[in-house]
């Protein structure tokens, strides 16, 4: 496997999980009351909307084609919050502690991409933003936890 369809292949799933978190977010916001989590949830799907598009066209830059989608297990797991909130008696605090554990995931997964020495300049850049803006979304919402 070349370097490019090595990367190609990071940034398609991590292209995957963005399709998941924006599908995720918007499903949230409409179960949420609370109109500072409803807008917080709104923005993060903007964010991973935005995030989907520059990520396609890194890895048309790398010469591969974008994965189109969500994924099995994203829509899984929009099952499961739709059946946590069913059950939770305080339907805001569950999407938003949900929302918590996310942004954490993803920020995650960024590291870990970012930690590879051996990114192009361009594709380091891209991941080093959104990684802020994952970061800045988590500080953001463990605020809204407090307040909530």
């Amino acid at each position: 496997m070349s370097y490019s369809e090595e990367m190609g292949k990071k940034l398609n799933e991590l292209l995957e999980k963005n399709y998941d978190a924006e599908a995720g977010y918007k499903k949230a916001a409409e179960k949420v009351k609370n109109a500072a989590l409803k807008s917080y949830l709104l923005s993060r799907a903007q964010d991973r909307y935005d995030f989907g598009h520059e990520l396609k066209a890194e890895l048309k830059g790398f010469g591969q084609e974008p994965d189109k989608g969500t994924s099995l297990a994203g829509d899984a797991h929009r099952l499961w919050m739709d059946l946590k909130t069913a059950l939770s008696s305080d339907k805001d605090e569950a999407v938003l502690e949900e929302a918590i554990r996310g942004e954490k995931a993803a920020l995650e997964e960024y590291n870990e991409i970012i930690e590879d020495t051996d990114l192009p300049t361009s594709t380091a850049t891209i991941l080093a933003t959104q990684r802020n803006s994952v970061k800045t979304a988590l500080n953001e919402a463990k605020a809204l936890e407090v307040t909530a």
